[in-house]
């Protein structure tokens, strides 16, 4: 499997930083030109008091250390994705639950799962083939809020492999919001802008923050 390139020019990273640290710097060298003209050509019968000159060094200040700030954080966050990146590579080859509703076959035995958000009292779980039908369901009974898995007898489906499911859960008379879950494997990562994204081999490009968990 080739892995997708990751972006490791620190070069142009740090540019966008460095012109910033330019024009701070020209920023403060214009204000302070300004300042002494201002108190060279200040009306003596009318000078500025110390508060004023006080409060415009005070501005300058802060604006030049939230910039200060801002490519630190900057900076922070490069390296950030770019160690994301490295250890998002360990993952090639590796089973991932990502949310998807196609049932993983093997041994004749297929798998999927859900995710809850509330506790239920009824969870029903109907496999389709290809065309959609129901072929089978399963009545799972009460089950709690989060993860949860299940297995299914694939000998029921003959040679039809390319089965989906979907899951209803209930409290009472009230349909529960729910999250089909499947199995994929990691293809290749990638990185673009400040997003880590993993490429699966059945689900195609999905978010690294849409992981739910790590085979």
């Amino acid at each position: 499997m080739t892995l997708s390139a990751v972006n490791t020019d620190t070069t142009s990273l740090a540019a966008p930083g460095a012109v910033s640290g330019v024009d701070a710097a020209g920023g403060s060298d214009r204000f302070l030109k300004l300042l002494v003209a201002q108190m060279q050509n200040q009306d003596p019968l009318n000078p500025m008091d110390n508060a004023q000159v006080t409060s415009q060094m005070a501005q300058i200040n802060t604006v030049n250390g939230i910039e200060k700030l801002n490519t630190t954080v900057r900076g922070l966050s490069t390296q950030f994705m770019q160690m994301q990146a490295l250890q998002g590579a360990t993952l090639v080859g590796r089973d991932v639950i990502v949310p998807g509703n196609k049932l993983d076959i093997a041994d004749s035995v297929g798998q999927g799962g859900f995710e809850l958000t509330a506790p239920a009292d009824a969870v029903k779980v109907e496999v389709l083939n290809a065309g959609g039908r129901v072929i089978d369901t399963l009545n799972l009974g009460a089950q709690s809020s989060g993860m949860h898995s299940f297995n299914w007898d694939a000998s029921k489906s003959g040679t039809d492999t390319n089965l989906t499911f979907r899951v209803t859960a209930t409290s009472g008379a009230t349909t529960l919001s729910s999250t089909a879950l499947m199995r994929d494997k990691v293809d290749a990562v990638s990185t673009g802008g400040d997003t880590l994204t993993l490429e699966l081999d059945r689900s195609g490009s999905v978010p690294y923050a849409s992981i739910k968990a790590f085979n």
